[in-house]
Formats: structure tokens, C-alpha cells, sequence
């Protein structure tokens, strides 16, 4: 008997549903929620406008499932370094040496700048569950080094802070290195610094 194995779904073979979503997390992270048209979202997925109303009747209900896709898969991302097996400094420190792309800025932390998402609960609320999700992730780890819970928690606001912040200055002076700069910095005060 002989078994075919389906070949991958390409892009026009994916459901609509999901190439409106990957558009829309693509777009509102080179231009924001605000600066994205609906008309974008559809070139860019290739999908037909009755499709995109279909699915989500509003710009806002688009934004909202994006907003928390790329939340979620960021989390996951971060989840999948520092709640893995390994010591606890190695999983920070392996967290902190993540390959990012500085210019780029955080997929999450950029959307905090956006005037119509910080405007919206609904699409506010899955950047403060990131974040809140991220905060704990790295005060677990921290606790495991032997801080206290609340120095393991105000040390994870900092590892935290500093990262998204290292984004900004990178972004801001066009520089990638003032990312490592920062991420350095950071493991200095975790005692994580190199020997």
C-alpha cells in the first residue's frame, strides 16, 4: 500500500481565514494597526473582500485576533527558552542571547506606540497579557537563582524593561549594537556576565 504525504499548504492553499490573520500580523508590524487599510490586509493575503467581512466584520475584530496571535506567539517563543529544562541562569542567559532583530523592534512592544490599540481595551489587553505573561516567565527563573519572590519580580521588570527599551534605543539611534549594549548591561546586573 502505498501512502502519499500531502504536499505543505502554500500560501493560496492555506484557509482564508488564517492568510488574513498572517497578513494583518505582518502589515501591523511594518506600519502599525492605525496606518494599515483593510484593502492591505487583502493584497497582501490574497483573499477576497467578502472573505475578510466573513470572517471579521470589523477592522477591529482583524486586529484583535492579529494583536493576540502575535502575543501569544511571542510568549510561547520566550516560554519555549526559559521555562525549558537547564539550570536557571543558563535558560536567562539563553533568553537574553536570543538572535532579535533590533531595528526591527519588539513584535509586541512596537505596538504599544500605535494611538488606536493603546486607545482600545480589547486590543490593549493581549500586549498586557504578553508582558505580564513575560514578567512571570523571567520571575520564576529568577527565584530559582535564590531572590526573594518580590526581588525576583522587580528583577524580571528590569530584564524585561531593558530588553523592550534596548529596542527603542536601537531603533531610535539606528544602531543594533545599542541593543547588546543593553541586553549586556542587563545580564551584568543578573550576574550572568561572561567569563
Amino acid at each position: 500500500m502505498t501512502t502519499t504525504v500531502p504536499d505543505a499548504p502554500t500560501e493560496t492553499t492555506r484557509p482564508a481565514r488564517e492568510r488574513l490573520v498572517r497578513a494583518a500580523q505582518e502589515l501591523y508590524g511594518e506600519q502599525g494597526v492605525d496606518a494599515t487599510t483593510p484593502r492591505e490586509v487583502l493584497e497582501r493575503s490574497g483573499v477576497g473582500q467578502g472573505s475578510l467581512y466573513h470572517h471579521f466584520p470589523s477592522k477591529t475584530d482583524l486586529a484583535r485576533t492579529a494583536l493576540r496571535r502575535t502575543a501569544q506567539e511571542s510568549l510561547d517563543e520566550a516560554r519555549s527558552t526559559l521555562a525549558n529544562g537547564g539550570s536557571s541562569s543558563g535558560r536567562l542567559r539563553a533568553y537574553l542571547a536570543a538572535p532579535r532583530d533590533a531595528l526591527a523592534g519588539s513584535a509586541v512592544g512596537r505596538m504599544t506606540s500605535d494611538p488606536v490599540v493603546m486607545a482600545d481595551p480589547s486590543l490593549r489587553e493581549p500586549l498586557a497579557e504578553y508582558f505580564t505573561g513575560l514578567v512571570d516567565l523571567v520571575t520564576v527563573v529568577l527565584w530559582e537563582q535564590g531572590y526573594t519572590e518580590a526581588q525576583a519580580h522587580d528583577r524580571a521588570f528590569t530584564v524585561v524593561a531593558t530588553v523592550q527599551g534596548g529596542y527603542v534605543l536601537a531603533r531610535a539611534l539606528g544602531d543594533d549594537a545599542a541593543l547588546e549594549r543593553a541586553l549586556r548591561g542587563v545580564r551584568t546586573l543578573c550576574g550572568l556576565e561572561e567569563a
